[in-house]
C-alpha cells in the first residue's frame, strides 16, 4: 500500500494560535483557475469575498508568494490563506497549566472555552490561546473536552508524538475521573456502573440511548451530598460524545446547568457566563509512552454550585 505523500509546510504563519487554512486542489474538474475552483468551492465565505482574497494577494501557493487572479487550475496543487475569523465573545477566564514539559503540555480549561477551533469558536479556544501563550505554533489538542466542560485536557508539543498520545486514548490507556454537582435522590443506590449504547447523530445537538450493543461504560458514585444536591465521582471506561451528561440524565439526576439533557433549552446569549456546567475533568493519569514517566494530574478548579449554589444560581457576571 503506497504512502499518500504528505502536504508541505505551511508558508503562512499562524495568526492568534490559529493556522491558515490548506486547501488542495482536486484531481480534475471544470475550473479554468485556481479562482474559480475556490469561488466554487468555498460558497460560505461571502459574496466577493474569495475575489477580493485574490485580489489582495492573500492566496499563496507552497513557496509563499501569491497566486495570482488568473493562475491556471492544477490537479493536486496546495494552496493557504488565512480565513476571516468569526466575531467571538472573549472568554473571561484564564487557561492554566497545570504541566509542562518538552513533549506535553497539560492545562485546566475553564467552562465555555472549547478545546480546539470548530465552527464559530476559532480563536477563542484552548488551543489557539496556549499555542500564542507558550509561544508553542506546533501544539496540538491529544484528546477534547466539550466547551460547556472545565478540566484537565492534554496537549502534544511535538506533531510527531502526538499519535503516540491519541492512542493512549484510543486503547483506554487513561484513566479518568470527572466531578459533577447534580440533585441528590436518596432511592438513587450507589455506587454502579451504567452501561448503554449513546448515539450522537450529525447536526442534532443531544445525543440519544438506543437498543444494542452498549457502547458507553460509566461507574458513578455519590462522594457526598448536602441540601438536595450530591458531588458526583465519575470514572468513565469510554469517551462517546455526551456520555456522561446522558448517563447522569438516564439515571434521574441530570447534571446542573446543562442545556441539552434532561431537555434541549433556548440558548441563553453571547457572554452569558452565568451558570456553568456542574461538570469537571477531574484527574488524569497514565504512563507516558514517550518518556515512560506514571503522571497524575489534578485540576484546580471547584464546582461553583457545590462550593456557593446561591453564588452559582445568582444574577452575578462572570466567575468560572
Amino acid at each position: 500500500m503506497r504512502r499518500r505523500t504528505p502536504p508541505p509546510p505551511a508558508p503562512l504563519p499562524q495568526r492568534d494560535g490559529v493556522d491558515p487554512v490548506r486547501v488542495r486542489l482536486p484531481v480534475g474538474g471544470p475550473w479554468a483557475t485556481v479562482r474559480e475552483h475556490l469561488v466554487e468551492r468555498l460558497t460560505g465565505a461571502g459574496p466577493g469575498m474569495i475575489e477580493s482574497m485574490f485580489d489582495e494577494g492573500l492566496v499563496v501557493g507552497a513557496d509563499g508568494r501569491a497566486v495570482a487572479p488568473d493562475a491556471p487550475f492544477r490537479p493536486g496543487m496546495f494552496v493557504w490563506f488565512h480565513r476571516e475569523l468569526p466575531a467571538e465573545v472573549p472568554v473571561p477566564f484564564p487557561v492554566e497549566v497545570v504541566y509542562r514539559d518538552e513533549h506535553i503540555v497539560v492545562a485546566d480549561k475553564p467552562h465555555f472555552l472549547a478545546t480546539t477551533p470548530r465552527g464559530t469558536h476559532v480563536a477563542q479556544t484552548a488551543l489557539a490561546r496556549l499555542r500564542h501563550e507558550l509561544d508553542i505554533p506546533a501544539l496540538t489538542a491529544a484528546h477534547r473536552l466539550d466547551r460547556l466542560t472545565a478540566g484537565l485536557v492534554l496537549f502534544t508539543v511535538r506533531p510527531e508524538e502526538r499519535g503516540a498520545y491519541q492512542t493512549l486514548f484510543r486503547d483506554r490507556r487513561v484513566r479518568k475521573e470527572y466531578e459533577a454537582v447534580a440533585p441528590y435522590d436518596p432511592a438513587l443506590a450507589l455506587p454502579r456502573t451504567v452501561r448503554s449504547r449513546i448515539v450522537k447523530e450529525r447536526g442534532v445537538q443531544a445525543a440519544r440511548e438506543v437498543e444494542g450493543e452498549p457502547n458507553a461504560e460509566t461507574r458513578v458514585e455519590l462522594a457526598e451530598h448536602r441540601s438536595g444536591l450530591g458531588r458526583y465521582r465519575l470514572l468513565p471506561a469510554t469517551g462517546q460524545t455526551h456520555q456522561l451528561r446522558v448517563h447522569l440524565t438516564s439515571l434521574g439526576v441530570p447534571i446542573l446547568g446543562d442545556p441539552l439533557y434532561p431537555e434541549v433549552t433556548d440558548p441563553v446569549p453571547a457572554g452569558d457566563f452565568r451558570r456553568p456546567l456542574q461538570l469537571l475533568a477531574r484527574r488524569l493519569e497514565f504512563t507516558d509512552p514517550v518518556t515512560g514517566a506514571d503522571h497524575s494530574f489534578r485540576s484546580g478548579r471547584r464546582l461553583r454550585a457545590w462550593t456557593s449554589y446561591a453564588d452559582w444560581a445568582g444574577p452575578e457576571g462572570p466567575h468560572d
